[in-house]
């Protein structure tokens, strides 16, 4: 037997029937639809959920929203800042050495340990990393970030109309 060959079993296969040719034989006319009405007419579309608003409509498009008032911090742990050698540490030596990018918020974290006194200016503090940076003699100076970060909530918003 080869490819070619293989036909299915005897009576397995039926012929379409085919339907709406006239109203000379069975099938003409209606084509077995009965009269009038939706289930009558052309096809229903995909999703169709007669006359709802369909599922795909009711869900939302987007998941959850993006918080205009975070703060993105660039965390820096206190074994990088022991590893640079240097006493006086603000955010532009971090920059300089290539820890943080130009423009960076720096936020100190606590992983390590300090050798030395280090005076650290940056725009955050851990908890852990601030007393760690005090107990080996350093000093700990906040600097103010460049933006506010929630606007000002005044009454009246549209002074310049």
């Amino acid at each position: 037997m080869k490819l070619h060959e293989l036909q299915p079993a005897a009576g397995s296969t039926h012929r379409r029937k085919i339907v709406g040719r006239g109203i000379a034989g069975k099938g003409g006319k209606t084509a077995g639809r009965g009269t009038k009405g939706q289930k009558a007419r052309r096809q229903i579309p995909a999703g169709f959920e007669g006359g709802q608003i369909p599922l795909l409509e009711r869900i939302p498009k987007l998941k959850g929203f993006t918080n205009p008032f975070r703060v993105n911090y660039t965390p820096v742990n206190l074994d990088a800042l022991s590893a640079l050698e240097v006493r006086v540490i603000n955010p532009d030596v971090l920059a300089a050495h290539g820890l943080v990018r130009k423009k960076a918020l720096v936020k100190v974290l606590g992983r390590g340990e300090v050798v030395g006194a280090l005076d650290v200016s940056a725009h955050a503090f851990s908890d852990s990393a601030r007393s760690a940076i005090e107990a080996a003699g350093g000093t700990v100076t906040l600097v103010d970030l460049p933006f506010a970060v929630r606007p000002a909530a005044s009454g009246n918003q549209h002074q310049n109309r």
